[in-house]
């Protein structure tokens, strides 16, 4: 993945992961679709690990394209603690809530230096009438990770501390392979057990136990920041881990233009 490199402010020129990419791991894009997805990331924009995107409730009027790092969404709950909602990875589309609502439904935060690119909510309106295709593989898209959300959040209710741990780091990875990135062996985290445990419901204390549970199983190691999935196929079966990208039906899809 190539660095990005500034110019001025925060502008960026960057050859990152971008939306084509993702969508073209489930369809062959035609020229012109390219083309259209290119012209919304035409702005690319650097931010810095630990920088507000966005905050909950404020105005929102753009989309963003992600091309590089990883940001993650949260909302606070009444008792001042944090839910984290969602995790985002090179080639996701993000802040759709924009075409339908005025304000930002939660705040969004770099957890590593990242480059997102903005772009206007009328563009989505090009795509629909323009490419019919393009605009149902964001839909697809979007489907598939309301699924990942879904999945994480009902386990908060009904499965243990070491499955959550467990569904987590297989639902990281997952994502991150669909990203483009280089997962066979190994993957960065970048997340601390603090935030591991607003994702999934836990303490920090809790999710440090329930990862030496893992190590001590050999189910996991870890080792220099990463994490190394020893018996994937296991872990996935004592989680009841599904991977959302797999099995999808595009049959309906309506032809490239």
């Amino acid at each position: 993945m190539a660095k990005a490199f500034l110019r001025s402010g925060d502008e960026v020129s960057v050859s990152n992961y971008g939306l084509a990419d993702r969508l073209n791991r489930w369809v062959s894009l035609t020229p012109a679709e390219r083309d259209a997805l290119s012209r919304l990331e035409d702005r690319p924009k650097a931010i810095r690990r630990g920088a507000v995107l966005m905050e909950e409730q404020g105005r929102s009027d753009e989309l963003f394209v992600m091309q590089q790092g990883m940001l993650m969404c949260y909302v606070l709950l009444d008792d001042g603690s944090r839910q984290i909602v969602r995790f985002l990875f090179p080639g996701d589309l993000f802040a759709l809530s924009a075409l339908v609502y005025g304000r930002a439904p939660d705040t969004v935060v770099a957890l590593s230096n990242a480059v997102v690119c903005p772009f206007d909510r009328g563009q989505m309106a090009m795509l629909a009438t323009e490419h019919p295709r393009l605009f149902s593989l964001i839909l697809v898209l979007n489907q598939v990770e309301r699924v990942i959300t879904t999945d994480r959040l009902a386990g908060l209710g009904r499965t243990s501390a070491r499955v959550r741990v467990a569904t987590l780091l297989l639902s990281l990875r997952g994502q991150m392979r669909h990203a483009g990135m280089d997962v066979s062996t190994s993957f960065a985290l970048g997340l601390t057990q603090e935030e591991m445990g607003d994702a999934i419901g836990l303490t920090a204390v809790h999710v440090n136990r329930m990862l030496r549970q893992l190590e001590d199983d050999a189910l996991i190691k870890r080792e220099g920041g990463r994490v190394y999935l020893l018996d994937q196929a296991r872990l996935a079966r004592e989680a009841g881990y599904i991977d959302r990208f797999e099995g999808l039906d595009l049959s309906w899809l309506p032809p490239g233009r």
